[in-house]
């Protein structure tokens, strides 16, 4: 089944070359040259990834971002051409998966793409749902309840939550968490980790107690008896 992207990128050059990686690699690619013109196409569309640039025209990555998760989870991987970890960070924040810095090879970046799209399909469980705390969790849609309401998580996010519960009362080091989310070869910031974690307990409101840190371990799921 071909894998459709929405490539978001304003220089002409380097938005070609990124499209044409990704043609050689079995994608279908919508593009667009500015982040207003990269809106209105993901609102006419439906893809499973975007590439985002942050610095654009008209409309900037950052507000891209803002809306398209008002309306979707689909993975988005952000273009950033500062190696500054705050322009990640920020990201994350908004909602972004993952990050490529500039300059970087266009084969790093559908590399990317494609660990972050096999893990979101390709994952398995013994178990499709896992529910703890009135949290649940059903892995075949990838929906997420709290108190029987639906809440929308990034794909990120819901990695991350359904690892903690899936070891629930054991604590999962930011490491572990980091090389389960992105593979042994993640070269960002520790701080990465933090930051979702921040946006997944906001979404889970007044069940957010059930994610304790560890003070220099990292996280574990807790149930009170």
């Amino acid at each position: 089944m071909e894998r459709k992207v929405l490539v978001i990128e304003d220089k002409a050059i380097l938005r070609e070359m990124i499209v044409d990686y990704f043609h050689s690699n079995d994608y279908q690619v919508i593009e667009a040259a500015d982040g207003l013109q990269g809106i209105t196409l993901f609102d006419q569309s439906t893809v499973d990834l975007v590439i985002l640039d942050i610095m654009m025209p008209k409309l900037d990555g950052w507000e891209v971002c803002r809306h398209i998760r008002q309306h979707s989870s689909v993975p988005i991987i952000m273009l950033t051409a500062r190696s500054d970890e705050e322009d990640a960070l920020h990201g994350y924040e908004l909602g972004a998966d993952d990050y490529v810095t500039k300059p970087f090879s266009p084969s790093v970046l559908v590399a990317k793409a494609n660990t972050l799209l096999r893990r979101i399909q390709g994952t398995k469980h013994t178990k499709d749902r896992i529910e703890l705390a009135d949290i649940g969790i059903n892995r075949s849609t990838r929906i997420v309840t709290v108190d029987d309401q639906e809440i929308n998580l990034t794909h990120t996010e819901f990695e991350i939550l359904d690892y903690l519960m899936e070891n629930q009362g054991h604590v999962m080091t930011r490491e572990s968490l980091v090389i389960h989310i992105w593979g042994y070869d993640y070269e960002g910031d520790d701080r990465t980790i933090s930051t979702h974690i921040r946006n997944l307990r906001s979404k889970l409101g007044i069940k957010a107690n059930h994610i304790v840190t560890v003070f220099g371990s990292g996280y574990k799921f807790e149930v009170q008896p």
